[in-house]
């Protein structure tokens, strides 16, 4: 159980999750209206006419963009300020309220420009609109933070699974010398390795997969609840290299760098490790550290 002063969870504010609660909820809007069309004697919603067309498309192009903004902004909002769930709640609800507002609006410019016929009295317009927002809005966030909720516990038991401290020691011996700690959110230490086994880091979501190798040379993966810009800072000047939005590699294992088509690529000598690509904005800082390893 939670309380509303408890700040929302990381799986809620996310990029990627904010990204996809817009998109499931115009796309859960879509179907409903066209759905619930041939039976509502409310809606004035149009696909007969050229005008009435335009007229329905530029109501919802309007209202995408208000909650696509509204979503970034909170997004930002969320490094300056502690995000309750008190104030995502409200945040969401006031999306509901000027969402509806936005219908009421284009009802009754509508009605002016003889496109709409005005069914109801203003109030009454005003308290079906705000029912629709709650549907069309509510229901898709409602599904949405139980799905990253839901992922969020599956990552979870995933990373409980592999035990508390993870070394590449399978013998249980955990030297001190060149050896990689990494620690969790909460700053406890969860994997100790040693620096010349690490192969690369890569970014999921809230999580980072740590790939390295053991004792025997057999590939392993470590799942850990960290961001991968909390690794860039911690291990600034070492080996690992930030070389793309999702990965980090180890410059040390990389045996080859190819220009393909669109990016340079990084070949770590594993044949279980596909290459790994370097984006533009880490080129040169790749570049320059691949040229003078060694």
């Amino acid at each position: 159980m939670f309380s509303l002063s408890d700040k929302v969870p990381d799986y809620l504010l996310g990029k990627f999750q904010m990204i996809w609660t817009v998109t499931f909820t115009t796309l859960f809007s879509l179907v409903f209206v066209l759905l619930s069309l041939p039976f509502s004697h409310n809606a004035w919603f149009a696909l007969s006419t050229p005008q009435a067309f335009r007229y329905t498309v530029a109501f919802f192009l309007i209202a995408i963009l208000f909650l696509s903004a509204s979503r970034r902004t909170l997004y930002y909002l969320r490094h300056r300020f502690i995000i309750t769930y008190l104030t995502f709640i409200t945040w969401s609800i006031i999306e509901m309220v000027l969402i509806s507002f936005i219908y009421v609006f284009f009802t009754i410019k509508g009605h002016q420009l003889e496109l709409i016929v005005l069914k109801r009295p203003v109030d009454e317009l005003v308290a079906m609109s705000l029912v629709y927002s709650i549907v069309l809005l509510g229901v898709p966030n409602l599904i949405s933070a139980m799905f990253f909720a839901l992922q969020d516990k599956d990552n979870t038991i995933r990373m409980i699974n592999f035990g508390n401290v993870i070394s590449d020691d399978i013998s249980g011996a955990r030297g001190a010398e060149n050896k990689i700690t990494l620690f969790d959110n909460s700053g406890t230490l969860k994997l100790s390795i040693n620096a010349d086994n690490l192969f690369y880091i890569e970014s999921d979501d809230n999580y980072i997969k740590v790939w390295y190798s053991d004792t025997h040379n057999m590939l392993k993966q470590y799942m850990l609840r960290c961001r991968l810009k909390t690794i860039e800072e911690s291990f600034s000047g070492s080996n690992l290299v930030r070389c793309h939005r999702k990965y980090i590699v180890n410059i040390s294992k990389v045996d080859i760098l190819t220009h393909e088509k669109d990016c340079y690529m990084l070949d770590l000598g594993n044949d279980a490790i596909a290459p790994i690509p370097v984006s533009k904005s880490y080129e040169e800082q790749v570049l320059a550290r691949f040229n003078s390893k060694g």
